[in-house]
């Protein structure tokens, strides 16, 4: 554990992935010393939790702002239900209703990073929790840079002159709506991103790929782009390398969406509500190891407003 102030306290919750953070309130303004802790912790552990946290709207914003600057809430949909907070992302139980006409039940994403269709994806994402139903929704995390580092020598140095396509387009066993292809049209994403990032302030190589949004591997035959997709996958997703996370009234969590992937809750049973809010901070371009940059083949960057 480490401490600021003799206040905030990290406390990791696995070897390799995330770490809860106590004794601060969030709800307040933070000095430099705790905005800097945070961010270290953050940068170190890939997601930070935060539990017992009574936010509304413009806290969460004051929040997100000392690490970035937001994001609209969404690329192709607008804020929902409140029109005055355009950057705040309402996750809901129902939200796919307007993208999804009819569905096999694997509509809900897989693992994924934020908005990797877009130049520039999101740098973070910070996610609160308001109602949660009694049991089931927990989220995953997985750190990339350890599965990037779990990946033999030979291995690495073939994924570090890598590129992929990354699309923003509906998930897998689903009709969409109309209005939901109308947007896609309106608004396409489409990226080659390298499949190796590095990160743009620790250094560290992450994989940058995911199931979620990466369609193929350029360059490559369609069956070697199967399958070394599937084998970054397996390693993106190994075990080891992730952090599950129980959410409560008032749980926040603040993941690294350059260097972690994560999984949406497919255990929602109960029928009960579900309601949080997610603000994504603007990213950079990413950069892979020989220095190349992703280049947008169909849409604009995804900027702060």
């Amino acid at each position: 554990m480490t401490t600021t102030e003799q206040r905030l306290v990290v406390e990791p919750l696995s070897g390799w992935t995330g770490a809860s953070i106590h004794g601060v309130d969030l709800s307040r303004p933070l000095s430099d010393e705790e905005i800097a802790a945070i961010r270290d912790a953050l940068l170190r552990w890939k997601v930070v939790f935060f539990r017992d946290q009574d936010l509304d709207h413009d806290q969460h914003l004051r929040f997100a702002r000392y690490f970035g600057a937001p994001t609209p809430a969404h690329p192709l949909f607008d804020s929902i239900p409140d029109p005055d907070y355009p950057t705040i992302y309402p996750i809901f139980r129902d939200r796919f209703k307007a993208r999804v006409a009819s569905t096999s039940g694997y509509d809900r994403p897989g693992w994924h990073a934020d908005v990797t269709a877009a130049v520039n994806p999101p740098a973070a994402s910070i996610l609160r929790a308001e109602v949660l139903p009694p049991y089931g929704g927990d989220t995953q995390w997985s750190n990339a840079v350890a599965a990037y580092e779990g990946l033999s020598a030979p291995v690495r140095a073939l994924a570090d002159g890598l590129r992929a396509v990354h699309r923003f387009s509906p998930g897998a066993g689903t009709t969409p709506t109309d209005d939901y292809l109308r947007r896609v049209e309106k608004r396409p994403l489409l990226t080659e991103h390298p499949v190796v990032r590095v990160h743009p302030e620790t250094g560290e190589k992450a994989l940058y790929v995911n199931p979620g949004f990466t369609t193929h591997l350029v360059g490559v035959s369609p069956h070697e782009s199967r399958r070394l997709l599937e084998l970054f996958y397996d390693e993106l997703t190994r075990p080891e390398y992730t952090v599950r996370f129980r959410w409560e009234p008032g749980s926040i969590a603040f993941w690294d969406n350059r260097s972690t992937v994560h999984l949406a809750p497919r255990d929602l049973t109960t029928g009960d509500d579900r309601r949080l809010y997610r603000v994504t901070l603007v990213g950079d371009v990413p950069v892979g190891p020989d220095g190349w940059e992703s280049v947008a083949l169909e849409g604009k960057p995804f900027e702060a407003i």
